[in-house]
């Protein structure tokens, strides 16, 4: 029963409306905290003296309301998402050579509606999740950004695979077999990034993964991306079944070097990667196939520092 409420929206919602009306006691839902059906929100972008696209303010995002990313971003804004990322990500767009922007594992395509925002790059969003990629679309969509929607997982395969759907939030849908509690399964394509680079004609400069746990099997199948473009990583690292050592295996061949985004801007460089450190929340990794210039951490710092102080959570 679960399963099928949290599947279909519209009895989703339906079933939070009754609980709203009945006690606490009974397994009523507090009113406050209940999100709405729908968000729709403006977005303000961060401005960097001497950067480009700064014609556009904002971004108008829509999206359901127990999105987990949208919420973020609409009590938060984008100094509470990954702010350390976001401002290295914005000073690759500046820095590195043209090429095209690839938003692997998406969600609702803040990344990629960044670069399509930020530059005149071609822009890429995989995203397997049919719902969740019909957002991203939207997004792309209301804000005229030109993001190529991509229905497609990436790994170390091509064929087809199960993802997995979260009970908890959109965020924690994943290929990776396991134990947790599942609302379902969704068949979705599978392809290597080297594959699909092959097909669309692309030659990807910057890729940022965030795939639940695959992040190495997403590696795995970009070698000739790799020793061919030597595109910038923007990586999740997760403390399971062996990612870092598995990405440290795959990516020491081609010379990357890696460094932790975690704290303001510049970020050492480090001999080992390592997905547990002491804030849970900041697994972001930059990969980099040589090392980073001093310029691109100025630049960093300067949309770290741009993005402003988090808006309190509501």
């Amino acid at each position: 029963m679960r399963a099928f409420v949290h599947r279909y929206p519209a009895v989703h919602y339906a079933t939070r409306q009754i609980r709203i009306r009945l006690p606490q006691r009974l397994g009523g839902l507090n009113p406050a905290q209940v999100p709405p059906r729908e968000r729709r929100f403006e977005l303000a972008l961060p401005r960097r003296a001497g950067s480009g696209g700064a014609d556009r303010s904002s971004l108008t995002i829509t999206a359901p309301g127990d999105y987990r990313v949208a919420r973020r971003l609409h009590q938060g804004g984008l100094a509470s998402y990954e702010p350390e990322t976001v401002a290295c990500y914005l000073a690759a767009l500046e820095h590195t050579r043209p090429g095209a922007v690839l938003d692997v594992g998406a969600n609702i395509g803040l990344y990629a509606a960044l670069a399509a925002a930020r530059s005149r790059r071609r822009v890429y969003a995989f995203e397997p999740a049919p719902r969740i990629a019909d957002t991203a679309q939207a997004v792309s969509r209301d804000n005229g950004l030109g993001v190529e929607v991509v229905r497609l997982a990436l790994s170390n395969h091509s064929g087809t695979a199960a993802l997995r759907i979260s009970p908890v939030a959109d965020t924690a849908n994943t290929l990776t077999p396991d134990t947790r509690t599942q609302l379902g399964r969704v068949l979705v394509r599978v392809e290597t990034l080297s594959h699909w680079r092959e097909r669309a004609g692309a030659a990807p400069s910057i890729v940022k993964i965030d795939t639940e746990g695959t992040e190495p099997d997403v590696v795995a199948g970009a070698f000739e991306v790799l020793r061919r473009f030597r595109p910038w990583i923007f990586c999740e690292v997760r403390p399971e079944h062996g990612a870092e050592e598995r990405l440290m295996a795959l990516l020491e061949p081609f010379g990357y070097c890696w460094y932790h985004l975690c704290g303001e801007p510049p970020y050492p460089l480090r001999a080992v990667i390592v997905g547990r450190g002491p804030d849970p929340g900041q697994r972001m990794w930059l990969f980099a196939p040589e090392p980073v210039p001093e310029r691109v951490w100025h630049t960093a710092r300067d949309w770290y520092r741009a993005l402003g102080t988090p808006a309190p959570q509501v």
